[in-house]
């Protein structure tokens, strides 16, 4: 098997550590591979141990570098030890993906006030505590870089009101945290994926099988689901020498969708779309009915 076939310089990340959370699988799992691929010591950052050691055996597999550490992102005290744990085998941080959280789908109308709580936890307190701890501990002494995943959620998010006010809320974090924290050469970045084809998708009820499957026209000007790598690729520049001078910014990675909902035709089919895909041990959600 070939390896992760990475659009950066096999070396970019040479002799520096990168914290993934949410490592175990989706968009988290496919950057814990580019960024090992390009010569980084991944910290994975995930609540279930199994799924940890599938994808460390990956990249052990693949020839990198990583490490794991078991927690759940919204326990402070156990945020703590898992950044303590990270500085004392690895001396410094040089990187925080903080990819973790998750929603489901849901009218405002329905969302329990425990579930909205817990959504807001899972996406924002959480995230919050992760670069938090990381800058106070590392980061404002010796600089470094942080990428915030946010979300497609500039227009509202209907059926995911819960997840699109945690999103909004931590892109204001990654801007705040940008002014605060530049004096310490830190860039505070997002990334904001929109409809991406990643295994999170197969979390979703069976019931949401005809929404996953849905004609993209006049909602998605590229008229496809995105990829994990061309999210994956994008947190990549972030945390590079090349967007040395980028922060409080967000990169979205969404085939241009908010340009698009409001179309007043419906688009022809789209021509020249195919998705970049480098990712070597990536595999399609089952509810999008692809092999």
């Amino acid at each position: 098997m070939s390896g992760y076939q990475s659009a950066f310089r096999s070396d970019l990340f040479a002799g520096q550590t990168v914290v993934v959370t949410g490592g175990g699988s989706g968009i988290g799992r496919c950057t814990a591979h580019e960024l090992s691929s390009l010569g980084a010591h991944v910290a994975l950052v995930g609540r279930t141990q199994e799924k940890l050691d599938a994808v460390q055996a990956e990249i052990l597999e693949d020839g990198g570098s990583v490490s794991t550490y078991l927690g759940d992102i919204r326990d402070e005290e156990r945020v703590i030890e898992i950044v303590e744990a990270v500085l004392a085998d690895r001396g410094h941080i040089h990187g925080l993906v903080n990819n973790a959280g998750g929603q489901y789908r849901g009218a405002l109308k329905t969302i329990k006030t425990k579930g909205l709580e817990a959504v807001l936890r899972s996406n924002v307190v959480g995230g919050f505590i992760m670069m938090r701890e990381v800058y106070n501990r590392t980061m404002e002494e010796h600089g470094g870089g942080i990428v915030n995943i946010v979300a497609d959620m500039w227009m509202g998010w209907p059926m995911y009101g819960h997840s699109g006010a945690a999103r909004a809320g931590m892109w204001n974090l990654t801007q705040t945290a940008a002014a605060e924290w530049g004096e310490s050469g830190v860039r505070v970045n997002a990334v904001a994926p929109g409809s991406i084809a990643s295994s999170g998708l197969d979390t979703y009820d069976r019931e949401d099988d005809g929404y996953m499957q849905r004609d993209l026209r006049g909602e998605i000007p590229l008229q496809r689901w995105g990829s994990e790598a061309e999210v994956s690729s994008a947190i990549t520049y972030l945390l590079s020498p090349a967007s040395g001078f980028t922060s409080g910014s967000v990169i979205r990675v969404d085939g241009a969708a908010p340009n698009g909902s409001r179309a007043w035709v419906t688009p022809e089919p789209a021509r020249n779309v195919s998705p970049f895909q480098p990712f070597h041990r990536s595999v399609a959600p089952k509810i999008l009915g692809t092999d």
